[in-house]
């Protein structure tokens, strides 16, 4: 089976291609979000839960309770509130991640075969939240707000979709309260982005070099893209709840930002509360990302078929 191009770190590889890395970088995404939102609607819930007053139960008890809830309250459709807006956006996001870490790639490549460091990798990696920031920032807040809308007793729904959403957040704030927690999701991109390619890479040559034929399977890749997606996590899921909550309040009740719900958070409900939500998305992860390299991978072999040169 074919290697995935602009992604695999190979002493043969030629110098990365951001245009392609675009394309095939959407298509992968496309696949990640298909096969991985019903469990981000269950981690942000669990990130947003209102606290319980003193003797009373939290709205959910954990995962499957959340999951539980959702399908009895809501039906099958609940666990896909919001997934509008990452689908919509998601091409372009994951575009711009995969075209951001081949152009990083190839602001370090010194040659058309250079082979990269691994701390070379984890830069790019990092370079590539740049990119998908200003695109991944209001499709969260929107998708956030989607999914959150209507929990609990008394519970409002306030929008009706996407685009309702977006004008609404428009008409109240303009465009800072479409693009609030844009610096949370930097905060969470950045690092999290450079492990996820780095882990991906260094298993990808791991896979090749006790290879018999010197080239990277299917299985290979699937797992290596599963791996770097909880990696992604384990190092992204504090940063990713502080976003979560911050674009879920009303506006107003964090005065300072993300600092403010750092310290709110830490405060009430203490440091273990940075990593709840992360059991759905932990779970997510290895299928998600799995999903999003393969889909990778089919779309080079496409490129390859119609293309070879490109």
């Amino acid at each position: 089976m074919a290697v995935v191009e602009n992604v695999q770190n190979t002493p043969t590889e030629r110098k990365a291609n951001p245009l392609k890395s675009f394309i095939t970088g959407g298509f992968g995404g496309i696949c990640n979000v298909l096969s991985g939102h019903p469990l981000d609607t269950i981690k942000v819930r669990l990130q947003t839960m209102p606290r319980p007053a003193p003797g009373e139960q939290p709205l959910y008890r954990g995962t499957f309770d959340c999951a539980a809830k959702t399908i009895r309250n809501e039906g099958v459709r609940g666990l896909y509130k919001g997934m509008s807006a990452p689908l919509t956006g998601v091409a372009p996001i994951f575009a711009m991640c995969f075209a951001g870490y081949a152009l990083g790639k190839r602001l370090q490549q010194r040659g058309e075969e250079a082979k990269l460091t691994y701390p070379q990798i984890f830069v790019a990696g990092s370079f590539s939240g740049l990119f998908s920031t200003f695109i991944m920032a209001p499709g969260e807040r929107i998708k956030v707000l989607l999914q959150t809308q209507g929990i609990g007793p008394g519970g409002e729904k306030k929008y009706t979709g996407m685009i309702d959403c977006a004008v609404k957040l428009y008409k109240e704030g303009g465009l800072r309260s479409v693009f609030k927690g844009s610096c949370a999701t930097m905060l969470r991109d950045l690092p999290a982005n450079g492990l996820y390619f780095l882990v991906y890479e260094y298993i990808q040559d791991v896979a090749k070099a006790n290879s018999k034929t010197g080239e990277i399977n299917t299985a290979s890749t699937i797992f290596a893209g599963g791996a770097a997606g909880m990696a992604y996590w384990l190092l992204g899921m504090p940063a990713d709840v502080l976003k979560s909550r911050l674009q879920s309040a009303p506006e107003g009740t964090y005065k300072h930002g993300v600092r403010s719900v750092f310290k709110d958070l830490i405060v009430k409900d203490g440091p273990l509360a940075l990593y709840r939500g992360v059991t759905p998305i932990m779970i997510r992860a290895f299928p998600a990302n799995a999903a999003c390299f393969f889909g990778i991978e089919l779309a080079n072999k496409f490129f390859n078929l119609v293309a070879p040169s490109f």
